[in-house]
């Protein structure tokens, strides 16, 4: 098993601990991992993307030119990454972010309405969690369980109280993430 992933948007939506959560909890299940982040000098605003890597052996480049699986928080980032997504791939965007939809017909395309259901959820900072829960029904590369092992480890320990919330937030994700 290897899953080559990029997780693309704006600073301040959660890209990098989203990802960094993901390679936490490959570690968790003994998988090999890379986790390369690239983002612009803004902190909230800017450009920022982070490639993952899951594999059961080891892993030779953390460099990619396509990717198994790409979530694209908004349209710069689809612009950017639709066309490397390898055929057969996996493509999840966020309803919000997104103006031009997705043209590819040979992967398979998901929406999540993640922006609209964190705003439900009266907590935007869980808006991460809930594309990640989509991505691990569509694709369960992790277990739930080291998800949360995974959160335990890249927050710092005053932020534990809202392990419970980020669980919330994930099975909401699973629970809203349609195939277009």
């Amino acid at each position: 098993m290897k899953e080559e992933i990029i997780i693309a948007g704006f600073g301040g939506q959660g890209v990098l601990s989203m990802g960094k959560i993901l390679a936490y909890s490959g570690l968790m299940e003994d998988k090999e991992v890379s986790w390369m982040p690239s983002y612009g000098p803004e902190q909230r605003g800017g450009t920022a993307n982070v490639t993952v890597i899951l594999s059961d052996e080891k892993i030779s480049s953390p460099v990619l030119n396509a990717y198994d699986v790409a979530i694209i928080l908004n349209q710069p980032s689809l612009d950017k990454f639709e066309d490397k997504i390898k055929p057969g791939g996996i493509l999840i965007y966020d309803s919000y972010g997104i103006h031009t939809l997705p043209k590819r017909k040979d992967i398979d395309i998901y929406c999540i309405n993640a922006m609209d259901a964190a705003v439900e959820l009266n907590n935007s900072k869980a808006f991460n969690m809930i594309v990640l829960g989509g991505l691990l029904k569509v694709k369960p590369m992790v277990t739930l369980e080291n998800v949360l092992l995974g959160l335990k480890k890249s927050l710092p320990e005053r932020h534990h109280k809202l392990i419970p919330m980020n669980e919330k937030a994930i099975l909401k994700g699973m629970e809203l993430i349609k195939k277009i």
